[in-house]
């Protein structure tokens, strides 16, 4: 069963172009009720424990370093099948296959530069919710 709980981050490339306040719109005017969010910088071993699903593949390393090269927001949105919807806002990862009017169309230059992240599963939207906020930041 879906849940309504999903986590999202605003990558350090469209943070440092000025677009986190844009990204963060979309979402809001998408149904989405942002219930926790920060702004911070992943050092390369945060970044590197985020994302070691990926750590045997070739792109990990460009990846650790793309995520601890600048800050991030991150954020819980809530929305009815979370997951599900959230993917369909933000797109394809790569921004030239990714429907008109997403995130990633909008947002991103390529599929190392693809401007945000989202869950792919329920199961990993608590693993990376919990990965950034303690249960005192949610509202």
């Amino acid at each position: 069963m879906a849940t309504n709980r999903t986590f999202t981050m605003v990558k350090p490339l469209a943070v440092t172009e000025n677009n986190a306040g844009a990204i963060l719109q979309m979402i809001q005017k998408a149904g989405f009720k942002i219930v926790a969010m920060k702004q911070c910088r992943l050092s390369k071993e945060a970044a590197g424990a985020f994302y070691a699903v990926h750590k045997e593949r070739p792109f990990y390393g460009e990846l650790v370093d793309s995520m601890s090269s600048g800050p991030i927001v991150a954020a819980i949105l809530e929305k009815a099948d979370a997951v599900n919807d959230f993917r369909k806002l933000i797109g394809a990862t790569d921004p030239a296959k990714a429907d008109a009017a997403t995130i990633r169309k909008l947002y991103a230059r390529s599929i190392s530069d693809n401007a945000v992240h989202g869950s792919d599963s329920d199961e990993n939207a608590k693993i990376e919710g919990d990965f950034f906020f303690s249960m005192l930041e949610r509202f």
